[in-house]
């Protein structure tokens, strides 16, 4: 009569853990998965989208491109082809957003070193200043690694372009010039789609920690393909 109690107790133990484990998986497969926002023009600020594009509410992407880093290498989008990347505007000899913006930026490239499909890409908003030998300076001053994070340079209308249609990233400056832009403080998140899943305050530790969230979000969308 014993043996017959404690092979039931056996057995009730092993039921109740393998309802427990049915539950739990139940309990995970109807939780909803995180997606992020695909962000269109129509969404954000107007004062950092160009003005044809301001009502635009689908298809959004980011325009091929074709500009010169800190080693004088031409990098296009086929550099960035089948890559999660996070862009952002500066330049070399801002005094105020930018040190902050570049150090989170570093501090990314480190979380990211060991990824192979994830970049970083920064666009200098004064090409006519930054020229590759200011890059590869400032570039080597901040510990930045070639073969994960572009410094690029180029064409003052072309990245004009790029900030305002594409990145949705800069105001103009209103002074007249016809490609005048005062860059933001924003870390943009691009998808390997080359469309923007998400706006962060790249000066902010905590804006920062969410890029990084949403950055595995991002990556497990693609393993869940």
């Amino acid at each position: 009569m014993r043996s017959f109690f404690a092979q039931f107790k056996i057995f009730g133990a092993v039921l109740l853990v393998l309802s427990a484990v049915i539950v739990y998986l139940f309990y995970n497969a109807l939780q909803p998965k995180e997606i992020l926002t695909i962000y269109q023009p129509s969404m954000v600020n107007p004062e950092l989208v160009d003005s044809t594009l301001q009502y635009k509410k689908k298809y959004h992407t980011i325009a091929d491109f074709s500009l010169v880093n800190q080693n004088g290498e031409t990098v296009t989008q086929k550099e960035y082809e089948d890559k999660i990347y996070v862009a952002d505007f500066f330049f070399t000899t801002c005094p105020t957003i930018c040190p902050i913006m570049t150090k989170n930026m570093a501090e990314i490239q480190e979380r990211i070193k060991n990824e192979t499909d994830v970049m970083l890409l920064s666009h200098s908003v004064t090409p006519q200043i930054d020229s590759v030998a200011q890059l590869k300076k400032y570039a080597i001053e901040k510990g930045v690694d070639d073969s994960i994070w572009n410094l690029v340079t180029g064409d003052k209308k072309q990245i004009y372009n790029l900030a305002r249609k594409s990145y949705l990233a800069v105001k103009t400056d209103g002074d007249g010039g016809p490609y005048d832009m005062i860059h933001t403080e924003n870390f943009i998140l691009v998808d390997k789609e080359k469309r923007i899943r998400g706006f962060y305050d790249g000066t902010k530790e905590e804006d920062v920690e969410k890029l990084m969230a949403d950055l595995e979000i991002l990556k497990s969308s693609y393993q869940e393909d």
